[in-house]
């Protein structure tokens, strides 16, 4: 199954600990490619550092409820510590899209909500994944990023993961 990952991290080491994410997703999710680096403006809770974003396409075998597990536990190893909603983190992995499934379940929404407001998901997304098309909404990521039109809030870095 072809999957879709988000990745962001505000605390410490950015880029490392988006290194560290990614290099912790095989061997059960594979990565086949992963976007440029963008340093986005903090949402929701402005008063926090800059996040360093990123998106990845993988394959994996194992089922969405699977994956989830799996990237939280990476979290978890990473140093996450649940705070406040939207607050600085080490590390955040979400699950995007599982192929183009709909599933909402308890703790499970795929695709994940709100990836059509969210800039830091989408200008990312649209470096490896601009023709997908967005299961419920019907729209490819390159059309959902144009409707939010230019965002100053995500800046492409020379970061190199």
């Amino acid at each position: 199954m072809n999957i879709y990952l988000g990745l962001g991290s505000n605390l410490g080491d950015r880029a490392m600990n988006l290194r560290k994410a990614l290099a912790s997703l095989p061997p059960e999710i594979l990565a086949d490619s992963v976007s440029a680096v963008y340093e986005t403006e903090p949402k929701y809770l402005e008063s926090q550092p800059k996040f360093l974003n990123i998106a990845c396409k993988a394959r994996t075998q194992m089922s969405a409820r699977e994956v989830l597990n799996r990237l939280k536990k990476i979290e978890v190893e990473q140093g996450r510590v649940e705070t406040q909603r939207f607050g600085p983190r080490i590390i955040d992995i979400d699950l995007l899209f599982y192929g183009a499934e709909r599933i909402d379940e308890p703790g499970l929404t795929v695709p994940h909500p709100g990836i059509a407001e969210r800039a830091f998901v989408l200008v990312p997304l649209s470096d490896i994944a601009p023709d997908f098309v967005h299961p419920i909404l019907g729209s490819t990521i390159k059309e959902l990023k144009e409707k939010l039109g230019e965002s100053r809030d995500v800046q492409k870095t020379q970061i190199k993961i």
